[in-house]
């Protein structure tokens, strides 16, 4: 028996572009977060979002950046390293006329090797398995690549464990079937004297 659901589509849940229903690239292992833990997610943002600078690392579809977007972040910056996705991803912000969003196409281990002005919040949902979440945190930490209270959206693999920088703090922490997901609150670290 067929499906009538849509492949391959996600919907924006609120904002300038609620209910937008978006392609993304049809490629192996490519999970956009589900509509419920966006909702979730964006919840917890609200305070936060308004304005706010926001890095998408692993973009993929596009669900958490271009969430961000429709609810008002000041700036978005979609990074990812697969050509297809940010193919379909150039397409999508053409279609929304999405002048606050700029695409990067690179792997995100080297994106974060160069040098940008700190980020308010960060989306890290890389692909599970492959270990990615510690390094990462520690580039971000160490990189300057996150403001002085930065919020960092992390999404693994329930069971996955790690470890947070010492000056990060979960702030709330869900799980969603298979997926667990938190919302961690980054705070300067303390300087010795």
């Amino acid at each position: 028996m067929r499906s009538n659901k849509p492949q391959n589509q996600l919907r924006i849940i609120a904002g300038r572009w609620r209910g937008r229903r978006l392609r993304f690239a049809p490629v192996p292992g490519l999970r956009p977060t589900p509509d419920r833990v966006r909702e979730t997610l964006f919840n917890w943002l609200g305070p936060v979002i308004a304005g706010a600078r926001c890095l998408d690392l692993f973009a993929g579809s596009g669900a958490l950046g271009l969430e961000a977007a429709s609810r008002g972040a000041g700036e978005v910056v979609l990074v990812d390293s697969h050509a297809s996705v940010v193919d379909t991803l150039r397409q999508q912000l053409q279609q929304l006329d999405a002048g606050q969003v700029r695409l990067v196409q690179a792997d995100a281990a080297v994106y974060l090797r160069g040098g940008g002005q700190p980020f308010d919040i960060v989306f890290l949902d890389p692909p599970f398995g492959e270990g990615l979440l510690e390094g990462i945190m520690q580039q971000l930490e160490e990189g300057g690549w996150l403001s002085a209270d930065a919020w960092v959206y992390l999404e693994a693999e329930r069971g996955h464990v790690y470890e947070l920088p010492p000056n990060w703090a979960v702030h709330r922490s869900k799980t969603a079937g298979q997926v667990a997901y938190s919302l961690v609150h980054r705070t300067a670290a303390a300087t010795a004297d």
